[in-house]
């Protein structure tokens, strides 16, 4: 069955758009590209094949216009441009054609959005290889891409990015002992996503030095908090084992623990 192109008119709200009239009814738009692609003019015969076609191409214009737009604020993955026309309510077909469009002019590149986004998040966050990890499967990154962005980020480069964390950590952790230190650089670094090994490796070369001006001053503050704790509770010998006990488990050393409870005791 053919049709004959009795009308074409531009629409008002869009002028790169056309409505095609077949025999004097409405029948569908397209963009301008289509129009000219297709040599769409009054007179011209179509087929239900070529309709088909024509609709098939436009709407995989749209599409592609539509990920334009989304490209255009920042980079993104194949993934996030699939997830936003599927929002659009474009079919599966029209999307992975507009997407193979985006690819083929370079627009739309997995491994390139991949590299950007591994050194942004090193860059602004420090992170390490499993939160990385992580940031690129919420994108859409196959696995593979993500084992390649990782075995780029070597040993070197984490331990460098990490001890400069762990070393800003441990500035801002003065007030506390060394041992209660460490324990807050590794939770912080095993949230960044750093491995056991390296996180190892940094609490090794981390100096941790307190004198014992710096001891008076930790255990007088964490020490009476811990003695006004359990002196509701207890006295004695049973008071005395239970401080030893909380300042021992924060990291001061015996003899430390020992002059402040004497202290205590003869206050």
């Amino acid at each position: 069955m053919t049709r004959v192109i009795t009308k074409i008119t531009r629409q008002k709200r869009n002028e790169e758009r056309y409505n095609i009239f077949l025999d004097e009814k409405y029948a569908f738009s397209v963009d301008e590209s289509i129009l000219i692609q297709h040599g769409l003019t009054k007179g011209k015969v179509l087929d239900e094949l070529a309709v088909g076609e024509i609709a098939f191409e436009d709407e995989v214009s749209r599409a592609f216009n539509r990920g334009l737009s989304f490209l255009s604020y920042q980079m993104r993955s194949e993934h996030e441009i699939h997830q936003k026309l599927l929002a659009d309510e474009l079919g599966e077909a029209v999307i992975m054609e507009a997407i193979q469009k985006l690819k083929r002019i370079g627009l739309l590149n997995d491994e390139t959005y991949s590299k950007a986004l591994t050194d942004t998040k090193k860059r602004t966050s420090k992170k390490g290889p499993r939160a990385i990890a992580q940031d690129l499967k919420q994108k859409g990154i196959s696995p593979e891409l993500q084992q390649q962005m990782l075995d780029e980020f070597s040993d070197e480069e984490q331990l460098t990015m990490a001890l400069a964390l762990a070393q800003k950590k441990a500035d801002a952790e003065s007030r506390k002992t060394p041992s209660q230190v460490k324990q807050k650089i590794q939770e912080m670094l095993m949230r960044k996503g750093y491995g056991f090994a390296i996180i190892q490796e940094v609490i090794g070369k981390i100096e941790l030095i307190r004198d014992e001006e710096d001891w008076a001053n930790l255990i007088e503050a964490q020490g009476e908090k811990i003695w006004r704790k359990y002196s509701q509770k207890y006295e004695g010998y049973d008071l005395k084992m239970r401080v030893k006990q909380g300042l021992y488990q924060k990291g001061f050393p015996s003899d430390i623990i020992e002059q402040f409870i004497d202290m205590k005791e003869h206050n």
